[in-house]
């Protein structure tokens, strides 16, 4: 039977920084509940999203081998996931028959956007990676 790889433990200060990057996140996300602005435009043009992707690319090679590189790899792919959303949802609203559909999509990728926060801040308190 061939033997299981054993994962490297985290440095204390990556799991740290891998929270702030979560909680920068969330601060988007709250931002974008209590401002003007949908979930998922504060979520992509806020400064604290911004910045936690920024940290996401500049320590990504820090994290390999850990469960946290499935962490990085999830904050990635919802902002970039989210950014699609929006994409498309614009084309929709400038097509002026799918404004309706805009709405829609856009209010659920915030709700989406949310979740995914939510989740994989859970796991990562828990210890435990995110599915790839």
């Amino acid at each position: 039977m061939p033997e299981r790889p054993v994962p490297i433990t985290p440095q204390v200060n990556l799991v740290l920084l891998t929270n702030i990057i979560y909680a920068l996140h969330a601060l988007s996300v709250i931002m974008g509940l209590i401002g003007s602005a949908f979930v998922i435009t504060t979520f992509l043009t806020g400064w604290p999203s911004i910045i936690a992707i920024i940290i996401n690319y500049t320590k990504r090679s820090d994290v390999r081998g850990t469960y946290l590189d499935s962490h990085f790899n999830w904050q990635i792919r919802t902002f970039w996931f989210a950014f699609l959303w929006l994409i498309f949802a614009v084309i929709l609203f400038i097509t002026v028959l799918g404004i309706a559909l805009s709405y829609i999509i856009t209010v659920g990728a915030g709700i989406w956007i949310a979740y995914r926060i939510i989740r994989g801040w859970l796991a990562l308190n828990k210890g435990r990676p995110m599915p790839t």
